[in-house]
């Protein structure tokens, strides 16, 4: 059974686009289940049916909690399920359905597995994500192209198209509820990776995805966000060094924008203030924490 998971945010229109271009051939036994993070947008719900459930967030989640309330759902009906994430603005390309079977069939051992995205013109957008810790250089890197084999190990895929094997997992795989948005997608890679799990991208399949369409909607949101989740991972994965240098280089830049583009300035700004605040925070309870495991040491 492969299960396919959407989060959506106003993106019915997209959505619908989505479902349909899965196969109408009853034989491809499949679920569409779409997290609605946005619950005043009833539209989405028109999309229902018999293998489309819609389930509303009470609030916006953010990608990685509203696709874990996803993940819960499906691994709670089936636990050796295939779970594909797709974003709104992606849709399949013709027989995926019988590859993605024929693909897991050969290849078991992958927990993790990116497809290969193009945009609708054509352009490869993604074929591959690499790491280098002692740069903090988080990269897309195209590991296909030259290739003839079924898949190519490497450190991260992208969110926008994201298959779980659920078969390989004891538990219920999670994101980070820390990530409201950006770069969940390769802190849940690198997590499950350091446990062991093979995370791998192949172009056997893969999808179209026109970049941005929904976070272009809303500038100043999508790079305070990005903004936060970088410094957030940077701080969780490389050093305190490459952190401070990478932090002064994101405050200069956006400096510098203010005149120029100043949605994606002040974007930077609060992203910068948000995470420096949440550290501020976490430091503070830390410390208090602390102060009262000690004040209940007994005294001699």
């Amino acid at each position: 059974m492969i299960y396919f998971l959407i989060v959506n945010y106003h993106s019915t229109p997209l959505v619908e686009k989505l479902i349909n271009s899965l196969p109408a051939n009853k034989n491809f036994e499949y679920k569409v289940v779409i997290i609605n993070n946005s619950p005043d947008d009833h539209t989405i719900h028109s999309l229902h049916s018999s293998s489309v459930l819609v389930f509303d967030a009470q609030c916006n989640l953010g990608f990685g909690h509203a696709c874990n309330l996803g993940l819960k759902l499906i691994y709670n009906e089936n636990s050796q399920a295939i779970v594909w994430i797709l974003n709104p603005d992606a849709y399949l390309v013709d027989n995926t359905l019988t590859k993605v079977n024929s693909f897991f069939k050969l290849h078991p051992e992958i927990s993790i597995l990116g497809t290969i995205i193009h945009t609708p013109s054509g352009e490869l957008w993604f074929a591959g994500g690499r790491f280098i810790p002692r740069t903090g250089a988080i990269a897309i890197q195209d590991l296909l192209t030259t290739t003839t084999a079924d898949y190519v190990t490497c450190d991260w895929v992208s969110g926008c198209s994201l298959i779980i094997n659920l078969c390989n997992f004891c538990d219920i795989p999670e994101f980070d509820h820390a990530y409201f948005l950006y770069y969940e997608d390769f802190d849940f890679c690198r997590r499950y990776a350091n446990k062991g799990h093979l995370v791998a991208v192949t172009k056997q399949f893969g999808v179209f995805h026109q970049p941005s369409s929904i976070t272009n909607r809303y500038v100043f949101r999508k790079i305070k966000h990005s903004t936060y989740s970088y410094l957030f991972t940077l701080e969780r994965y490389t050093n305190k060094l490459l952190l401070s240098v990478r932090l002064i280089r994101l405050f200069s830049y956006a400096l510098i924008l203010v005149p120029i583009k100043p949605q994606v300035a002040f974007g930077k700004l609060v992203g910068i203030l948000a995470y420096l605040k949440s550290r501020l925070f976490e430091s503070t309870l830390s410390k208090n924490v602390r102060l009262k495991l000690f004040s209940t040491i007994p005294r001699a």
